[in-house]
C-alpha cells in the first residue's frame, strides 16, 4: 500500500489528497501525522485525480507532511455475543472501561440490502406496557414506528421505558436491545448509563454512545453500526432486536454539515437531496427474513424542529416508515407522562399484530371507540371556551369528560409503570363505561354485552 504526502485542502473534516492509483469509494484510510498520531478517515468521494477523505477523529493538525495510506478496506464491525452488557463508542470501540470484544466476525456496517421478496409479514404483537403504544399504536415485530418529539419533551425516558419492558407475550424467546444515541450531551449520555445499569437492562442491551463533542462524520456511521449489531444478534443468534436510534436529527444535521464541506447543492432547507435515500438505508434494514427466526425492529427518535411535522425530516421519515408516534407539549405542559397524542399518531401495522389470537378478540374495536369518542371530545373543548359547558348537550358533556378521563387515566402513567394488554384493555373498558351502550357505535353488540359495564 502506497503512502502519500500529497493533502492539497482541508475543509471542516474534510482532506482532500492528490492520487496516482484507483481508490474504491468508501474505503478506509490511515492519516500518520507529524508527530505520531494515527487517525482514520473513509473515502466520500474519488474522481480522476483527487480523493476527498473525511476523517473521524477531526481535521486539527494536519498539515502537508501528513502521509496518507489507503488500505484497500471498507469500515467493519467487530461482532460478539459478548457485546451483550457492553457500552461502545459511536465508532464501536469500547467505552465502559471493559476489555476489547474478541470478534467472531467482521460485518461491513453498510449490510446487505433485503430483497422484497424474502420480506415476510410482521404479525407478532410487542408488548411495550405503555397504554397509548400498545392500545392504540401497536408496534409489531419487524415494523419501524418511530417517535416524533420536541425539544424538552421526555422523548428519553420514553425510549428508556420502551428498552426496559418490551417484550413477546407468552413467549419466553431471546430478546435484544441495540440502543443508540446520536449527537448527545454528556449529562444525558451519563442518564442513560446509569438506567441501564441500575435497571438491569443492560445484560440484553449493547449500547452505542455518540457525544455531541465527538466528530459530526461518527455520528453517520453510529445508526449502521448499531443496526450491523443488531442485524448479527437477529440473524446468526436467532434474536428478537429492538432497535432505539435517537436523535435522527442530529443525525441528519451532521448530513447537512458534511455536504456543506463538500460544497454539493443543498436541496430543501439546506439538506442534501439524497436525504431521502440515505435515511431509506437505515430505516429499511427493519424487517422479518423468510426462514430467519429473529428479527429486526426499529423505533427512530426524532426532535421536530419548532415542533415542525412538515420539517423535512419527519416529513421523509413518515414516508419510509410505517407510522409514527407524535408527543404533543400541550399533554406535556398538563403533567401528563408519557405525552402521547394518539389523534396524530399511527401504527400501519397494528391490525397485523393484533386479534384473538395475539392480544384479544375487543381489541380493534375498543381502539376505535376510544379514538372516535376522545376525538369529538377534544373538538368539544373549542366549543366550550366559545359557548360554555352550560349550552352543552348531556351526550357532549359526557364526551368532554370521557376526553379528561382519557388523558388523565389511560394517557397518564408512572415512568416504572408497565401495564399488560389486557391491563390496558380493561382500562379502556372502564373509560368506555362513561358513556352509554348505544353510544359504542363502532363496537358490536356481542362485545358490548361480553364487556360493557356503564357507570
Amino acid at each position: 500500500m502506497k503512502e502519500y504526502k500529497t493533502i492539497t485542502r482541508v475543509a471542516g473534516p474534510l482532506i482532500f489528497v492528490e492520487k496516482t492509483e484507483p481508490i474504491g469509494y468508501a474505503d478506509i484510510v490511515r492519516i500518520a501525522m507529524p508527530n505520531g498520531d494515527v487517525k482514520n478517515g473513509q473515502v466520500l468521494d474519488t474522481s480522476n485525480d483527487i480523493v476527498v477523505v473525511q476523517v473521524f477523529e477531526g481535521t486539527a493538525g494536519i498539515d502537508v507532511d501528513t502521509r496518507v495510506k489507503f488500505l484497500g478496506d471498507t469500515l467493519k464491525l467487530n461482532v460478539s455475543k459478548d457485546m451483550l452488557g457492553r457500552i461502545l463508542s459511536g465508532s464501536g470501540k469500547p467505552i465502559d472501561k471493559g476489555p476489547e470484544i474478541i470478534p467472531e466476525k467482521r460485518l461491513d456496517i453498510i449490510g446487505a440490502a433485503i430483497n422484497p421478496f424474502a420480506r415476510a409479514s410482521p404479525h407478532d404483537f410487542i408488548q411495550t406496557g405503555i397504554s397509548t403504544i400498545d392500545a392504540m399504536n401497536t408496534l409489531v415485530r419487524g415494523q419501524k414506528l418511530p417517535l416524533f418529539s420536541g425539544s424538552g419533551l421526555p422523548h428519553n425516558e420514553i425510549a428508556l421505558q420502551i428498552a426496559r419492558q418490551a417484550k413477546v407475550i407468552g413467549k419466553q424467546e431471546n430478546f435484544v436491545v441495540v440502543f443508540a444515541a446520536m449527537g448527545i450531551t454528556n449529562e444525558e449520555a451519563q442518564y442513560f448509563i446509569s438506567d441501564f445499569e441500575q435497571t438491569g437492562a443492560l445484560e440484553r442491551s449493547v449500547v452505542f454512545l455518540n457525544l455531541a463533542n465527538d466528530p459530526a462524520v461518527e455520528r453517520l456511521v453510529t445508526p449502521r453500526m448499531a443496526l450491523t449489531a443488531a442485524e448479527y444478534f437477529a440473524y446468526e443468534h436467532d434474536a428478537h432486536v429492538l432497535v432505539i436510534l435517537t436523535d435522527m436529527t442530529n443525525y441528519c444535521e451532521s448530513l447537512r454539515e458534511i455536504g456543506a464541506a463538500r460544497e454539493e447543492i443543498p436541496g430543501r432547507r439546506g439538506y442534501p437531496g439524497y436525504m431521502y435515500t440515505d435515511l431509506a438505508m437505515i430505516y429499511e434494514r427493519a424487517g422479518v427474513i423468510k426462514g430467519k427466526k429473529g428479527s429486526v425492529t426499529q423505533i427512530p427518535i426524532l426532535t421536530m424542529v419548532g415542533d415542525d411535522i412538515t420539517h423535512p425530516i419527519p416529513d421523509l421519515t413518515g414516508y419510509i416508515t410505517e407510522g409514527q408516534i407524535v408527543l404533543a407539549r400541550e399533554l406535556h405542559r398538563k403533567g401528563i407522562y408519557p405525552s402521547i397524542d394518539v389523534l396524530p399518531s399511527l401504527s400501519r401495522l397494528m391490525n397485523l399484530g393484533i386479534g384473538p389470537a395475539r392480544t384479544r378478540d375487543d381489541h380493534k374495536q375498543v381502539s376505535d371507540q376510544m379514538y372516535a369518542a376522545y376525538a369529538e371530545g377534544r373538538d368539544l373543548r373549542g366549543l366550550v371556551a366559545i359557548v360554555g359547558e352550560e349550552a352543552l348537550s348531556e351526550r357532549d358533556k359526557r364526551l368532554l369528560k370521557f376526553a379528561a378521563e382519557f388523558e388523565d387515566k389511560f394517557v397518564r402513567q408512572k415512568k416504572d409503570e408497565n401495564r399488560s394488554i389486557a391491563e390496558t384493555l380493561d382500562l379502556c373498558w372502564s373509560l368506555l363505561g362513561l358513556l352509554p351502550s348505544n353510544e359504542l357505535t363502532r363496537i358490536s353488540p356481542e362485545l358490548r354485552q361480553k364487556y360493557h359495564r356503564q357507570k
